[in-house]
């Protein structure tokens, strides 16, 4: 699995990540969703870098022109609801691309000794045939990998893409151990960082990281368990 963290090189997605990351910017729902969308935006050019191309003929006015465009054939998937806004930002790029939506959620189960462990449960999901094509999955927060992993497993059972860029705004170094191994990995997968930051803490949640990105976009979210 190749790995790709674009905050190593000075661009204009410097800025947004700062916008995202800052306490009092993130304030404002409208200004956090669309920085996260333009984070998708900067990452679709540089992957677009990555894609098979062939040429065009397209009738101007004047004359024929060739243009070389994508070849590839384009599913954008996302895990809801946090990764919509990237969402958004790939499918601004890649307009014409196909689209997955499926549901995945935290929960708090207990292994064969009793001991309380993490579990990442999908449930909803919504997608085309993804065999021999290019698959982009979207999902902003990258902290143990468990997301990704469930989602990107789901997707295959509507086939087998030619290749799979996975991509997220934040990463951490457990969760890119985890998707190798879990992926084996796989020279038919690339992931996407727009940055990696280094620490878990005990909630799973990434430090220095931006806090919880679904919450910033729509809102704090009630869990059945907090109703009396």
């Amino acid at each position: 699995m190749k790995v790709i963290n674009l905050s190593e090189k000075n661009s204009v997605l410097n800025q947004f990540l700062r916008e995202i990351r800052d306490v009092d910017i993130q304030k404002d729902p409208l200004r956090f969703r669309r920085n996260i969308e333009r984070i998708g935006e900067v990452m679709a050019i540089e992957m677009s870098k990555e894609l098979n191309y062939e040429p065009t003929e397209v009738q101007t006015p004047l004359a024929k022109a060739t243009v070389n465009t994508i070849s590839d054939q384009l599913v954008v998937a996302t895990i809801l609801r946090a990764g919509l806004p990237l969402h958004q930002g790939f499918l601004n790029i890649f307009d014409r691309a196909e689209n997955a939506f499926l549901s995945a959620y935290r929960r708090v189960g207990r292994n064969v000794h009793g001991e309380e462990q993490l579990e990442i449960v999908a449930e909803y999901m919504a997608a085309p045939a993804i065999d021999g094509k290019t698959l982009i999955i979207a999902d902003p927060m990258l902290a143990t990998g468990m997301s990704m992993e469930v989602g990107y497993l789901a997707l295959l059972r509507h086939g087998k893409p030619k290749h799979t860029h996975l991509c997220c705004t934040i990463g951490t170094p457990q969760a890119i151990d985890c998707l190798r191994k879990s992926l084996n990995d796989s020279e038919d997968v690339t992931l996407w960082c727009a940055a990696i930051d280094p620490v878990l803490n005990e909630k799973k949640y990434i430090v220095p990281g931006l806090g919880d990105a679904g919450d910033l976009c729509y809102g704090t979210k009630i869990h059945l368990s907090d109703r009396k």
